[in-house]
Order: structure tokens, then C-alpha cells, then sequence
């Protein structure tokens, strides 16, 4: 079974369930009669398919079938491995049983080359529990619903059909179908509070969707900043846009953010080794949150 497309064509109906040739013409783009062929030569190797005629019938294989570990080169056995580790740290509620029984399947030495640890320095428990909560949601289809805080200070209740967890850049969300704002939402995973799954069910089929690459931000504003050099550790490890450098050492870039909250909050994290110098708004508003603040510590 040297030709890639069989390999293609047996993954395919394993998954299907039963096909019909024509669907697996269209879907390999050759003809019905190549693709009675194809199933001639998989059989031939052994792998108990067959087609049935009249209505109801198809290309199917028998249910009993195992695919066998020597249909995976050595190098798919290494990659499946190497994968399930990075999955294995995605939660800590699981053992790595799985990852000792194909390590002995495969007859594969399972050397830890590789550490994934998707969970903060503070090991959250809660954080933990929302995420194997929501995962579960997403596998059974069963809406959720929690207390979401946004970058805009408002806390809102959202029922939501959960699709997809993401995690981007140093944070996991949740892709999900929102009811109150009836569109496809991102939520931050560890601004969710009072999470809990709900008895409602739902049948959408969300298999083929594709998630925005980008967290949409419907107003941003381009600042100009420049760093003190004792930040530079921060500047390197956070910021992925081009850094120029003066003569003692100071660090300038220029960024987008969401014109929130978040924005201040992110400027001031820096303390007094930030400053914005454009726009002019910005320098602005800073200069009052600033005010603000002082009088609050007035001795």
C-alpha cells in the first residue's frame, strides 16, 4: 500500500462510518471506477472493507477492525507520543496511564524531551476545574453559563454553547456561541466566575467552523512608548514589534491595544519605567488616573 491515497481513503471511511464512491471520488478527485480499484488494493492487503449495493449500501469496514500499530511508521508513533505529552499538561486530572500503554504498544522507550505546562506559577485549582469543566461541556454539547467580567468593567451573566478552547499568547479562551449578544464570542478563561454546566443540550454541529485568528477589538488606539532599560526583560518577553534602542540604553516601540481598561492597566504594570509619548490623549488620561491616585495616599 505504497500509494498515499489508500492510507487517505482507509482514515476516511474508518471515520465515516460507511461512503459511497462517489463521495470518495469527489473527495479524492479521481474517478468511481479508481476508486473500486483503490478498495480492491486495501483488501487485497488484508483490511477487511467491502462495498454493499442498493439503497442503504456503501463502502464500509467491518466494525470488529482494529487498525494495526504496524500501519504507523516510527516516526508517526514519536509524533503521537510527543503529542499526547504536551495534551497530558493541558489538565492534571489524568495520569499518564495512556501515554505507559502506547509507550508499550509501540514498543517505544518514552523519553521526556519535551515539558508542557500550560498552568501558572500559582497552580490555580479553580482555573484547573473551569477548564476540564468547560472541555466536558464542549464534548457532551451542553451549554454553560458563568459570570464574565470584561475589559470594559462590567460583569455580565452569559449562556453560552461552548465550541473550542484556545490558548493565545499566555491565556486560554474560550470560543463559544453567546446568547446575549447572539454571535461567536471569545471569553478569557480566568475572568469566568460561578461557571456551571447546564441540563440544556444543544445540537449544533460546530465540527467545520473557523475561529478568528485575531481576538476582535472593536476600538484600538497606536501608542508610542518608550521603556527605561531596567524593563528590558519585560519589553523582550512581551512585546513582539520592532524595539529601537538610544544611547543610554532606553528602549522605544510603538503598539495597538484595545482603547480600554486594559490598556492603562498594562502601561502601569510598568510603573515608573514606561511613558507614553503619542497620542496625546492618552498622555492625557494617564496624567489624571495618576492625579486620581495621589490623592489617595495623601499622609
Amino acid at each position: 500500500m505504497k500509494n498515499n491515497r489508500l492510507f487517505r481513503i482507509l482514515y476516511y471511511v474508518l471515520g465515516k462510518g460507511k461512503v459511497t464512491a462517489k463521495e470518495l471520488a469527489d473527495k479524492f478527485e479521481v474517478s468511481v471506477r479508481t476508486i473500486y480499484r483503490d478498495i480492491d488494493s486495501i483488501s487485497g492487503a488484508g483490511i477487511p472493507i467491502y462495498a454493499t449495493q442498493g439503497k442503504g449500501g456503501g463502502i464500509e469496514i467491518a466494525e470488529d477492525f482494529v487498525l494495526s500499530k504496524s500501519f504507523l511508521s516510527e516516526n508517526e508513533k514519536q509524533q503521537i507520543m510527543s503529542a499526547l505529552q504536551g495534551l497530558d499538561s493541558t489538565t492534571k486530572q489524568y495520569d499518564n496511564e495512556l501515554l505507559i500503554k502506547l509507550s508499550a504498544l509501540f514498543k517505544i522507550k518514552s523519553s521526556n524531551w519535551i515539558e508542557v505546562d500550560f498552568t501558572n506559577w500559582q497552580n490555580n485549582k479553580l482555573h484547573e476545574k473551569a477548564f476540564s469543566d468547560i472541555k466536558n461541556a464542549i464534548l457532551s454539547k451542553h451549554v454553560i453559563s458563568f459570570s464574565y467580567f470584561s475589559s470594559n468593567e462590567e460583569e455580565t451573566l452569559r449562556y453560552v454553547k461552548p465550541i473550542r478552547l484556545l490558548f493565545k499568547s499566555q491565556d486560554w479562551y474560550l470560543y463559544a456561541l453567546c446568547s446575549l449578544r447572539n454571535d461567536f464570542r471569545y471569553f478569557k478563561i480566568s475572568r469566568m466566575r460561578h461557571l456551571e454546566i447546564q441540563n440544556q443540550t444543544f445540537e449544533d454541529s460546530f465540527e467545520n467552523l473557523v475561529l478568528e485568528k485575531e481576538i476582535p477589538h472593536e476600538n484600538t488606539v497606536k501608542i508610542k512608548i518608550k521603556f527605561d532599560r531596567k524593563a528590558a526583560f519585560r519589553v523582550y518577553d512581551e512585546l513582539n514589534g520592532e524595539i529601537s534602542e538610544d544611547d543610554d540604553g532606553n528602549l522605544y516601540t510603538e503598539m495597538e491595544m484595545p482603547k480600554d481598561h486594559n490598556l492603562y492597566s498594562y502601561i502601569f504594570s510598568f510603573g515608573d519605567g514606561v511613558e507614553v509619548l503619542e497620542p496625546k490623549e492618552v498622555r492625557i488620561q494617564i496624567k489624571e488616573m495618576i492625579s486620581k491616585m495621589a490623592e489617595k495616599y495623601i499622609i
